[in-house]
């Protein structure tokens, strides 16, 4: 019964217009005193924010804030796939015939979960990272490979909770709440980095709307409040850290695993991105 008054409470709260309102007031000045509250709550660590809390004009300001230079040094490994955010991994594996399993106690398909994409059939054998991020978290989101940008798809939905509850009581909210998909070309294949809106999300932005590349570790896109990234790497492409496992927090620019090598030809085949192809 309780869970039951609970599934309900949630279906009611998870309104665009809810979050809507919450991101007009996040966005406000009148939200600015609720930053100490906020940072005291959720412990989240001052020293690693690139202003002064008092310099935040605003709760949304404070909650997308960046980093200081050097707090999230990128991994070297030239083959790596890096994680993109801050956050504790939900769930990992291979993907099985284009599902992913077990998430939370629940199976999620490639196709539901990519909107019916023409790229889906590129994952179905591949592996996958469910990436949530919590309010304390730095909610940044990077590229988690050096590529060019294929497709970017922005899919209208729901806004449930991708909490522990959401997650576990909520019917596969990962393929139902909102959605940004960014597709990414790098030499041994692509990777797909879903960003997932959540309850209070009042949106998710690309930091540069008209970015065509992205180094590795180069900022993306940021989430307004928390919310859950699954990363997805092309069939036969990947290997994961070996005793990385689901309930691992990691941070920004650390390794996941390692790509394939590739050879001189197949780079140029790729058409691999240098710096001087990113834009700025």
């Amino acid at each position: 019964m309780a869970k039951r008054m609970m599934r309900l409470f949630t279906e009611l709260s998870s309104r665009k217009w809810i979050a809507a309102l919450t991101g007009r007031f996040s966005h406000s000045a009148i939200s600015r005193p609720l930053i100490p509250v906020f940072v005291k709550m959720y412990g989240i660590p001052q020293n690693e924010a690139e202003k002064e809390m008092g310099e935040y004009r605003t709760l949304n300001e404070f909650f997308t804030r960046r980093l200081k230079p050097g707090m999230r040094p990128v991994h070297d490994e030239p083959n790596g796939l890096i994680s993109p955010v801050d956050s504790l991994i939900t769930a990992m594996g291979t993907i099985q015939d284009g599902t992913i399993v077990n998430v939370k106690g629940q199976d999620y398909t490639i196709a539901g979960l990519l909107n019916d994409s023409p790229h889906l059939e590129k994952y179905s054998h591949g592996f996958f990272f469910v990436l949530y991020l919590s309010p304390t978290d730095y909610h940044r989101i990077h590229a988690p490979v050096a590529g060019r940008k294929l497709e970017s798809e922005h899919i209208k939905g729901k806004v449930y909770p991708v909490n522990d509850f959401g997650m576990t009581h909520m019917k596969t909210v990962l393929s139902r709440n909102e959605r940004l998909i960014t597709y990414i070309a790098h030499p041994p294949g692509e990777v797909a980095l879903v960003k997932v809106g959540a309850m209070n999300v009042s949106s998710i932005k690309y930091t540069d709307e008209k970015a065509a590349a992205w180094n590795r570790g180069d900022e993306l896109a940021y989430f307004e409040f928390g919310s859950t990234v699954v990363l997805l790497t092309e069939s036969g492409t990947f290997t994961p850290l070996e005793g990385l496992k689901a309930g691992t927090a990691v941070k920004m620019g650390q390794l996941l695993g390692t790509f394939r090598p590739i050879s001189d030809e197949q780079a140029t085949t790729k058409n691999r991105p240098f710096k001087s192809e990113v834009p700025g």
